[in-house]
């Protein structure tokens, strides 16, 4: 078992499944060791929702790309025939939605075997993956930090070595935030190229998206090959993509055009972030880029009042469906002081106010397109500082307002939700760790629809720095 624990610990995805197909490794050894091995972490981390081993043994997992490779579904939003669907909350208890979303779907035509769930705050609404329900997911490279929020389990479990991949999706930073809290990869694609349904045609309004967290750039390429396109009935669609991803990204990149942000108003960036970026920029310019300092041209509280104007009723509206689930509406007394602040403040608004919203969205990204005309990507700190401490993005007042909701939590990630509302391609690349030893991404952002920039440059950044080598303390445990 010790060989297959160093396989794990060495290998991603791809090569895990090469393995399997060559015969040198047989899908039941993999499963096995992967369960041994989070059996040994999960108690450090608190990383999973509910635990499937009994169901992953009987799978019979799919002639796929990844036939074989464990991983687990994020819990919120994302229903997994054998599990619950907790979204993070209290309110939901034991709500068995009985059925696959789609990308839960593709993922198991893929060869998938599900060992389990991962953890969310509560309707993924918080940048650290804290819940009434699970307590607090906490990071392996400093168990007291944050793993980041809203897919802080899949980031900790990919992180952790226990698999190399973990499902997750990303409607304000959701997959980008955790990425550089543990150190591994993160990419949330253009709005319209994964599948949403059938639950919802479109999440927050069309910002939200999935995909998955990794530990290489090659498996987020191959799980796009094996997951992107609109589902059937889907309200809209990305552009054409390649036929590979994984072939698009090997191909040689031409020099690029990169503006560097370092700070977006009212809320600049830690010395450590600020250090983060700039050793980012160098590795790209030492890769024959030109990097050049810039300004977005972004009113970011108007952004984000307008942002919460779509999450607000979002999150009513899925109450309803939950409340259907299990079969007695949820009152808000149910939810957590921050769930009840959103809907409090922005749960209820006019159609006219919601319409302005979207329309500010839509406005963003034709801003943001304009500006792209000079640049090939854009790069920014993934967060203003280090990982936090668990507890410091945690409100529990529910008589706070929003105000102090938002500067809380985007004063953290002031960043990310910008791509999400534009549908801009972006991702977080694990290429800077403090003097303390706790990591921040690097965050780049492409046109709309152009994927394979992104992933060829982070393939050139992997080669270069290969963050994979590093591993943090918690690994030990494991080993």
């Amino acid at each position: 078992m010790r060989d297959i624990q160093t396989l794990i610990d060495q290998s991603d995805a791809t090569a895990l499944a090469a393995l399997i197909k060559g015969g040198d490794l047989q899908p039941s050894e993999l499963l096995e060791a992967t369960i041994q091995r989070l059996e040994k972490v999960e108690p450090q981390l608190n990383a999973v929702a509910e635990k499937l081993y009994d169901t992953a043994r009987q799978q019979q997992p799919a002639a796929g790309p990844f036939h074989g490779v464990p991983t687990l579904v994020k819990d919120l939003f994302s229903p997994l025939t054998e599990a619950r669907m907790s979204n993070g909350s209290l309110a939901l208890g034991e709500a068995r939605p009985g059925m696959d979303d789609e990308m839960v779907s593709r993922l198991r035509r893929a060869g998938c075997v599900f060992v389990g769930t991962s953890t969310s705050p509560e309707f993924g609404t918080s940048y650290s993956t804290e819940s009434t329900r699970f307590g607090a997911t906490c990071n392996p490279w400093n168990l007291e930090r944050s793993a980041g929020g809203s897919s802080g389990g899949a980031a900790a479990l990919v992180a952790a070595r226990v698999v190399p991949f973990a499902h997750g999706n990303d409607g304000g930073g959701s997959l980008r935030v955790p990425a550089s809290c543990c150190g591994v990869f993160g990419l949330k694609p253009s709005r319209g190229l994964m599948p949403s349904g059938p639950l919802a045609g479109e999440g927050w309004g069309g910002m939200g998206t999935a995909h998955a967290i990794t530990l290489s750039v090659r498996d987020s390429a191959a799980l796009l090959d094996a997951t992107a396109g609109a589902d059937l009935g889907a309200p809209y669609a990305a552009p054409a993509r390649p036929q590979s991803y994984v072939e698009a990204m090997q191909r040689p990149l031409q020099p690029l055009r990169i503006a560097l942000i370092e700070h977006l108003d009212p809320w600049p960036s830690s010395a450590e972030a600020l250090a983060a970026v700039r050793h980012s920029a160098a590795l790209c310019e030492q890769l024959g880029h030109e990097v050049i300092p810039a300004t977005l041209p972004v009113d970011l509280p108007r952004f984000l009042d307008q942002a919460f104007d779509i999450i607000g009723p979002n999150t009513r509206k899925y109450l309803e469906l939950l409340g259907q689930l299990r079969g007695a509406p949820v009152s808000d007394a149910e939810l957590e002081p921050r769930t009840r602040i959103y809907l409090r403040e922005k749960g209820n608004i006019g159609a006219i106010q919601y319409i302005r919203a979207i329309e500010g969205m839509h406005a963003l990204g034709r801003t943001l397109a304009n500006f792209m005309r000079d640049y090939d990507l854009i790069l920014t700190p993934t967060l203003t500082r280090e990982p936090p401490r668990i507890g410091a993005l945690d409100v529990t007042d529910p008589n706070a307002d929003l105000t102090t909701l938002i500067e809380c939590f985007h004063s953290y990630s002031p960043f990310t939700a910008l791509f999400n509302a534009s549908g801009q391609p972006a991702m977080s690349v694990p290429l800077y760790w403090t003097s303390a030893g706790l990591p921040i991404g690097a965050h780049f952002a492409g046109r709309f629809g152009d994927e394979t920039t992104l992933l060829a440059l982070a393939h050139q950044l992997e080669a270069l720095q290969p963050w994979a080598s590093r591993r943090p303390p918690l690994n030990a445990c494991a080993a």
